[in-house]
């Protein structure tokens, strides 16, 4: 579908990201965000806030490593830019990862153009670390390294949050949103409203918040793959029909109920 102007200059700031990151062009990179900014990555950990500890992050994760973008799709909703995408990460001691993510953008226009408010980064960081230690002895040599580097440019207590990130509503979490979808998929209003409980706000980027039975209608006959679940998040690569998404399925603070289901879609179902 043809993009407006405002969605084609979001979607160049959000581009704009792996250029500099291949480049290791580190000024470019932090240049991207707004001086108040939040990086959440992965989701779960704490958040990056701020220019001086974005840089750090980047000293930490990006720096170091060679990583390469393989975007399925780009969505546009808004002042938001989700990407469907895995990305491919080579360590300095040779070993190569491959992790399926979802990264949600939010920009503000400034005087500048268009920077990143906020990135949250939607991958198991206990994925990452099985396939890194996969990797053979290239894999536990980069383990061994990234835990002083942590240490060096976010504290100890940034490199023990980043622990932080194996926890979240894991499998069950990812269970209970395979129940809502395979609900909604088989227009069961009665049953994706059991799962809401009632009071969990639906969004869709193609027309707003919308009731368990709106939902339902759109999601009828839904598709779903590459669930992921980072914090109190579930995400999932969708397919409806033509249409072609992401949902972020959000969970209630130390509870099994969901609190919000957020759907960016690149068309009208």
């Amino acid at each position: 579908m043809p993009l407006d102007p405002t969605s084609e200059r979001l979607l160049a700031a959000v581009h704009a990201s792996p250029r500099a990151v291949a480049a290791h062009d580190k000024d470019a990179w932090v240049a991207l965000f707004t001086a108040e900014a939040a990086v959440n990555d992965p989701v779960g950990a704490p958040a990056h806030v701020g220019t001086e500890a974005i840089a750090r992050f980047y000293n930490a994760f990006i720096g170091p490593n060679s990583i390469a973008f393989q975007v399925d799709r780009d969505l546009v909703a808004g002042h938001t830019v989700v990407r469907d995408l895995h990305i491919r990460t080579t360590m300095s001691t040779g070993a190569t990862i491959t992790v399926p993510m979802h990264l949600r953008y939010d920009l503000v226009d400034t005087d500048g153009g268009w920077r990143i408010v906020r990135l949250a980064a939607h991958w198991e960081l206990a994925v990452m670390i099985t396939r890194l230690l996969g990797t053979g002895k290239a894999g536990v040599l980069a383990g061994a390294k990234l835990g002083p580097q942590l240490i060096r440019e976010l504290g100890m207590s940034g490199a023990v949050g980043m622990m932080r990130a194996l926890r979240g509503v894991g499998g069950s979490g990812k269970r209970r949103v395979g129940h809502l979808f395979a609900a909604a998929a088989a227009a069961d209003t009665g049953r994706v409203h059991e799962l809401l409980g009632g009071r969990a706000v639906v969004e869709v980027s193609t027309g707003g918040p919308r009731t368990a039975a709106e939902l339902t209608d759109i999601a009828r006959n839904m598709e779903w793959d590459k669930m992921i679940a980072a914090g109190r998040t579930v995400s999932a690569s969708l397919r409806i029909g033509e249409a072609h998404g992401v949902a972020f399925v959000e969970f209630a603070p130390s509870s099994s109920d969901i609190d919000a289901v957020t759907i960016f879609l690149d068309r009208e179902p």
